[in-house]
């Protein structure tokens, strides 16, 4: 089958300025594609016109992700109604361990949380629906990057900005790889008091049917000295695995 060139470019434009949230110019998008300037800029230019694309005047202009596009990929993610399968699962999964349960997703380099599910008694936490937290420092962060693809994961490190919450959060990139290799190896991630020092959270990755990773969730509990955090994250890696088969995940979580 042949395909279209410059619908290929068109794509490829798309899906890289969504990849720099702080804007990209037009000789980075030629540079970065190897693309003519010539065909760059009627692309974006119509892109800009169409509200796919948003353009920042300066001493060069920059070109960020525009509104039509982001309402295109919420009707994608309203059309697989995942929400309507998982909610259930985790308002009961909240009850049973007696914690607050999260489910988050990535937005670009941080996670964003969607879902948040309390019981009866809840511990009060500051993420609420709809905030957004640094990924290097959150277990739901640190279980959908550590199962991210290779590529992606490196465009994502690459642009972290690590900043200091507590004594306890990890300030390097090389620290960061040797956890989510830990992450990976035991199937959900912990929040060792990284992003708040009352706080500790075990997050595992939910994966779709294609296999690649959605969203995870998480269980925020107080800090206890002498609680076993791994126990709870193996709890929640089970949850996660659960829901994910009921997403249609066939293959091996971890």
């Amino acid at each position: 089958m042949k395909l279209n060139r410059t619908t290929q470019r068109t794509v490829e434009i798309l899906k890289l300025i969504s990849r720099n949230p702080e804007g990209i110019t037009l000789d980075e998008i030629c540079a970065r594609l190897e693309l003519p300037k010539t065909s760059a800029y009627d692309i974006v230019t119509t892109l800009v016109e169409m509200g796919m694309a948003n353009v920042q005047k300066g001493l060069k202009q920059t070109y960020t992700i525009g509104l039509t596009a982001y309402r295109i990929g919420i009707n994608y993610t309203n059309n697989l109604d995942f929400l309507g399968i998982i909610e259930p699962e985790l308002k009961a999964f909240s009850k049973a361990v007696g914690k607050t349960v999260f489910f988050g997703v990535r937005s670009d380099h941080e996670v964003v949380y969607i879902c948040k599910f309390e019981p009866e008694n809840p511990i009060i936490t500051t993420a609420t629906v709809g905030t957004k937290n640094p990924m290097y420092c959150t277990s739901l962060g640190k279980a959908i990057l550590a199962c991210t693809d290779e590529e992606t994961r490196g465009q994502i490190m690459g642009r972290i900005k690590f900043c200091r919450k507590t004594d306890n959060t990890i300030m390097t990139r090389q620290a960061l790889d040797r956890e989510l290799d830990k992450v990976r190896a035991q199937g959900y991630a912990l929040d060792a008091r990284e992003m708040e020092d009352h706080m500790e959270c075990a997050g595992a990755a939910v994966f779709g049917p294609d296999g690649s990773v959605v969203g995870a969730i998480s269980v925020s509990s107080l800090y206890k000295q002498g609680e076993d955090y791994d126990a709870l994250g193996k709890v929640v890696s089970k949850k996660a695995e659960e829901v994910s088969k009921l997403l249609g995940f066939l293959g091996k979580v971890h």
